[in-house]
């Protein structure tokens, strides 16, 4: 069994050798130590927990062949019953210092891996919402899970290896040497024959390896995107059920063919070793009997030359492969590094302050503002391309300038890709304008705390977002503390409240993934009862109702005129009847405000806003209740 043991990891290593062998930095090994500084003492009680287990490892064999040579002697029963105390002894000390050494080595490994993870995590967060637009989700999970376990093994697994396979083979071949340095060299003779099949049949494996993750990645892909509710639904409509099912089938019959394959080669491989290992021992025995009939060995050095044989092989081959499992995981540290380096493009100041009491005014001085290339937002390995796109940095919006006094509502409408949306984003600093200056009060937002923006200001998009939990949890992410009463109360003025009492466990039902088992027009009144929870000064409506049907839409209408009630508002619209009370309309056309002023005033001056107005309202169905007035 400890051979069997011993081939598998020796597969394992080889299989490793051949993934990715990028080169590391000394830099990177230093930060791999600041990291695991806090976890020093553990590490060092791991370290010399190892060492103890190796010497423990060691003594058994010598104590077995001794309790052979005291049986051949003819000693007395108390020498054979004491050895066989001593072996009890050893062994009931190294089963509790291998429970030890694990409890340790979890503990340590999982330490980093929350380290590691909450660091990745917390740091993501930070990055701006073009970071999100850009990356692939999947492939951010994997540093979080993937990379993170590679590089946590690098201490639990990799660490702990090196140090009791060194301590382990220096006593093991010592011991050996001293009990028959002839047997033991032969014995050394077999090794290449026991490492390189596992190079081989290695690469071999680690092909098939990449072949079937590539494969498993199109199936979960094709899954991913078909189990959604949106790509099921366009499934439904538009694909055809049995091309998808023949296109997924032959995925997973290729994933299947090269898992029998693996299979095979696995068996092929342990087999041949299994053969080597008993070859190896037959080879001890044979020539250990040998040297014993002629007097020149103990039968008990025969013995105990057998047993260390099978704790020689072990540690010789997996010391072959630590190098390439240390490059492995440095390789993970990297990748973990790599997004840790990635540095946000919104920094709070360490002097932030929060915004000042008081009904609040919005301003724009100035602003112009064009999206960061890739280059300073993400990474090729994460959007998975060769090289970035070099795109971006173009000017999209050019000196927009505009106030919003307190209480008062803005008005955003133009055309499509005006520039009204990137407005929007720039109010509660998802990005940072490149020239002039964002005023919440008359204090620039890069001056204010990213807390205090959060709690001044409030959006709703037309495609409000809910996570696949309860509408309790939705709506208690404006405001954790909110009581009972508090929740029914933003559910009533935002007409919820007869929905909610539908539903099977009220507010605890569960609304699916991004919220696809209520209608488009509960959903946004979800978002604004989380808005009306909140308590926000500022209210931002990005083209909240446009892909409502008029009965949503007048119901939706009626939450946000509670929504908008005494607070200071930016409204972007595309339809005008929405936003003609509108205290003062933008027209923004190209990144820059072309006209503005109330809804009189902009069809009397009869520019862009009366176009606009004109080739809406040809159409009668358009005429649908405003937002206020």
């Amino acid at each position: 069994m400890d051979m069997e043991i011993t081939a598998w990891n020796s597969l394992h290593s080889a299989m490793t050798a051949q993934q990715d062998r990028r080169p590391f930095s000394r830099a990177t090994v230093r930060r791999i130590a600041d990291f695991a500084r806090p976890h020093r003492r553990q590490i060092q009680r791991f370290l010399l927990l190892s060492v103890a287990t190796a010497l423990l490892a060691v003594a058994t064999p010598i104590l077995a062949g001794r309790v052979v040579d005291s049986i051949v002697r003819g000693s007395d029963t108390g020498t054979v019953t004491r050895l066989a105390l001593l072996i009890a002894l050893i062994a009931v000390a190294e089963a509790g210092l291998g429970l030890l050494t694990r409890w340790l080595s979890a503990t340590l490994g999982e330490g980093l891996i929350f380290d590691l993870r909450t660091a990745v995590f917390d740091h993501v967060q930070r990055m701006p919402v073009a970071f999100f637009t850009r990356t692939r989700t999947g492939a951010l999970v994997s540093r979080l899970n993937n990379d993170v376990i590679g590089a946590q093994r690098a201490f639990s697994n990799t660490l702990s290896g090196v140090v009791s396979n060194l301590v382990t083979l220096v006593l093991t071949l010592g011991v050996m040497l001293t009990i028959s340095w002839q047997i033991t060299l032969l014995s050394l003779v077999l090794l290449p024959v026991f490492v390189v099949p596992a190079r081989r049949t290695g690469a071999r494996m680690a092909g098939l390896q990449r072949e079937a993750a590539h494969h498993n990645a199109a199936m979960g892909a094709q899954m991913t995107e078909r189990f959604s509710a949106p790509g099921a639904t366009l499934v439904k409509l538009f694909g055809r059920p049995s091309e998808e099912s023949a296109a997924f089938a032959e995925r997973a019959s290729l994933v299947r063919d090269i898992g029998v394959r693996t299979a095979m080669a696995q068996s092929a491989f342990i087999t041949a070793l299994t053969l080597v290992s008993a070859l190896a021992l037959a080879l001890v025995y044979g020539l250990g009997g040998f040297y014993a009939l002629r007097g020149s060995l103990e039968p008990g050095a025969v013995v105990a030359l057998a047993l260390l044989l099978t704790r020689l092989y072990s540690p010789l081959t997996a010391l072959a492969g630590a190098r390439v499992e240390v490059m492995s995981a440095l390789v993970s540290f990297e990748r973990v590094f790599e997004v840790l380096d990635l540095k946000p493009l919104i920094e709070q100041r360490a002097d932030a302050r929060p915004v000042p009491e008081g009904p609040v005014s919005v301003e724009f001085d100035r602003v112009s503002f064009g999206y960061p290339s890739a280059d300073k937002v993400s990474l090729a390995s994460l959007e998975d391309v060769a090289t970035l796109d070099d795109r971006g940095g173009s000017p999209v919006l050019h000196e927009v300038s505009f106030r919003a006094e307190p209480g008062r509502m803005i008005a955003l409408v133009g055309s499509s890709g005006a520039g009204k949306s990137t407005i929007a984003q720039l109010l509660p600093r998802l990005y940072d304008v490149d020239a002039g200056s964002v005023r919440l009060n008359g204090v620039d937002v890069r001056d204010l705390s990213a807390d205090s923006i959060r709690d001044t200001l409030g959006m709703v998009t037309q495609d409000g977002h809910l996570f696949h939990e309860s509408v309790r949890a939705n709506l208690l992410i404006a405001r954790p503390d909110a009581s009972e009463d508090d929740l029914r109360d933003a559910l009533r003025r935002s007409r919820l409240d007869g929905l909610i009492a539908s539903l099977p466990e009220g507010l605890d039902t569960v609304v699916g993934e991004r919220g696809y088992r209520l209608s488009g027009g509960e959903r946004q009144r979800l978002t604004i009862a989380r808005l009306l929870l909140a308590r926000q000064r500022v209210v931002i409506l990005d083209e909240a109702t446009a892909h409502l049907d008029s009965t949503s839409e007048a119901a939706v209408q009626e939450a946000l005129a509670e929504a908008l009630e005494g607070r200071t508002a930016v409204v972007i619209a595309h339809r005008l009847s929405t936003v003609r009370a509108a205290d003062l309309i933008l027209v923004v056309e190209e990144g820059r405000v072309v006209e503005q002023g109330t809804h009189t005033e902009l069809l009397a001056a009869g520019g862009r806003y009366a176009e606009l107005h004109r080739t809406q309202f040809e159409r009668p169905s358009d005429e649908i209740r405003p937002l206020v007035g």
